[in-house]
């Protein structure tokens, strides 16, 4: 049944599970930017500060790790358990959290939070690509970029507010209420398509070495030139486990029974890439937002609420383009033009960045911040759409786990390289300028707050001023390389047609969606050699 034949309860059964998702959405974007401006209330009633990097590390690196696992539980046994499973423990891990009387319990409740985190996203992608044929799926793409928008400018608000008013326990109950009608809506309206579960076992030994290598990497990237040098025993160290870690599940998935993530999946042209933009999205992404408010702070002046407020022509642009580019995706079925258009668009916005100095007005940055958000906007939902339509159905869940996976690590890299560069450069700039004053504060973080800008002198101030600037320059210019690559990776996407909409008969191979077949008999895993065998597909409904 395509969407247009569906009857309006129907329809209005799957606007219900799709705000469900919307919501499970926020959820997971939500948390960590709510949580960042209570960290100063928290430390200051838990105390354990020298801990306080973990509060954060600890909820990356659990869902980090579990994401590809529960892509992978959810292939094998059903995704709406699963998803409901992840939505309990993330609530369960939210209650404990706030009930939490000292660091230590918050560190370890953060990370049953952070595994359950870990299935939000991963559940949502696959019951969308269950729910709605890639074809149909474009429309969407506008909701889920208006809700990224929503917490990346309203986390920090919301954030200080509940802080302010409720207290900081509250920053974690409130996930309670909307995780409840979460789960209430989809228990009651989500009916997916019952599948034959695949005999094998899930690959324990395989999910722990992925786990060790993720845990290992992330680590790196988020203690590197920060809490250890770079050249550290304990960095090298954990250099050394991550690639060794990640050598030997590489080697147990080639010969596992049920695989936590199928390296055949790799086979397919398009999903490689997509996996690679992926990457590069996130790099870009999160080490931009992390140093655009620095620099608006710093050197134009803005207040830590306005320069949230200032990324709007970054994030509104995203939205606004990802909408655009789903509907034109729906009513034409293209997108190959996408991913190159989008990858051009942060080439260039990446690089007038990195031109800013102190004398860039807020207009221009933020034209050139708008720039950079129509590229992410071109890109961020059609690379999870062309991965889903890379693979077979039964690989729907890992195949959404691993590009989030992939972009996970792609802004914990972006994070790390950016600050080791920005940080550097702030240094090297303010030796070379010899305020001894604004050096040695820089010393101890190239970061200064507010209240340590307002103590240096007029001289001092000027001086860290022009130094940020630098380290932003540099900083960006990596973003730009890095985008260059994500660029020469789109010019590679071929364009297969997308399952569940109607294609012209040059279009759609023998036994591929038709119009009069529109959930296709064959899975289309479309761009590798001799095409992955399918298999036949009922209509998922949602009643």
């Amino acid at each position: 049944m395509t969407t247009a034949e569906k009857s309006p309860p129907q329809q209005r059964s799957v606007r219900v599970v799709l705000m469900a998702l919307l919501i499970a959405i926020m959820l997971a974007m939500l948390d960590n930017m709510i949580i960042g401006t209570a960290m100063p209330t928290i430390v200051g009633e838990l105390g354990g500060i020298e801990h306080l990097s973990w509060v954060v590390t600890a909820y990356t690196l659990a869902t980090a790790a579990s994401t590809p696992i529960w892509g992978k539980v959810g292939d094998m046994y059903g995704r709406k358990g699963a998803f409901l499973s992840s939505i309990v423990i993330f609530l369960v891990g939210s209650a404990l959290s706030g009930l939490s009387q000292d660091m230590g319990q918050l560190i370890g409740f953060r990370v049953v939070q952070g595994l359950g985190a870990g299935g939000l996203m991963v559940g949502v992608m696959a019951i969308i690509g269950d729910l709605i044929p890639p074809r149909e799926r474009g429309r969407y793409q506008g909701m889920m970029a208006a809700v990224m928008a929503v917490a990346m400018i309203g986390g920090p608000t919301v954030g200080g507010f509940i802080t302010d008013h409720w207290g900081w326990r509250w920053t974690f109950y409130i996930n309670l209420p909307l995780g409840a009608v979460a789960f209430a809506m989809v228990t009651a309206v989500l009916h997916l398509p019952k599948r034959e579960r695949p005999k094998g076992r899930i690959d324990y030994l395989g999910a722990a070495l992925l786990t060790a290598g993720i845990t290992a990497i992330v680590l790196v990237t988020t203690w590197g030139g920060t809490e250890y040098a770079w050249g550290s025993a304990t960095i090298v160290g954990l250099t050394v486990v991550g690639v060794l870690a990640l050598a030997a599940f590489l080697h147990v998935e080639t010969r596992a029974e049920e695989p936590v993530m199928p390296l055949h999946i790799f086979r397919s042209r398009n999903f490689s890439l997509m996996s690679v933009i992926g990457f590069m999205i996130g790099f870009v992404m999160f080490g931009g937002t992390l140093y655009l408010p620095l620099f608006q702070q710093a050197v134009q002046g803005a207040s830590a609420t306005n320069s949230g407020l200032l990324l709007l022509p970054m994030l509104l642009s995203m939205m606004v383009v990802s909408l655009v580019a789903g509907r034109i995706t729906t009513n034409t079925g293209r997108y190959k033009a996408f991913p190159i258009v989008g990858g051009a668009l942060m080439v260039v916005g990446m690089f007038l960045l990195s031109q800013m100095d102190t004398g860039t007005t807020r207009l221009t940055s933020g034209l050139y911040m708008a720039l950079l958000g129509a590229g992410m906007g071109f890109l961020m939902q059609i690379t999870m759409l062309v991965a889903q339509n890379s693979v077979e159905l039964k690989d729907m869940g890992v195949a959404s786990s691993t590009t989030t996976l992939f972009r996970t690590l792609g802004s914990s890299f972006g994070v790390a390289l950016m600050g080791a560069v920005f940080t550097q450069q702030v240094r090297d700039e303010m030796a070379a300028r010899g305020d001894g004053a604004a050096g040695g504060a820089v010393q101890e973080s190239a970061q200064l707050t507010a209240e340590s800008m307002a103590a240096l002198s007029e001289p001092a101030r000027e001086a860290y001023q022009f130094a940020v600037a630098a380290g932003t320059n540099a900083s960006f210019l990596i973003g730009a390389a890095v985008s260059v690559i994500a660029l020469v990776a789109a010019l590679f996407v071929r364009e297969v047609p997308l399952r569940g909409g109607p294609a012209t008969p040059a279009e759609a191979p023998a036994g591929g969606p038709t119009a009069a077949d529109p959930a296709g008999r064959a899975n289309q895993a479309g761009d590798q050699a001799g095409d992955q065998a399918g298999e036949e597909r009922p209509a998922p409904v949602a009643t």
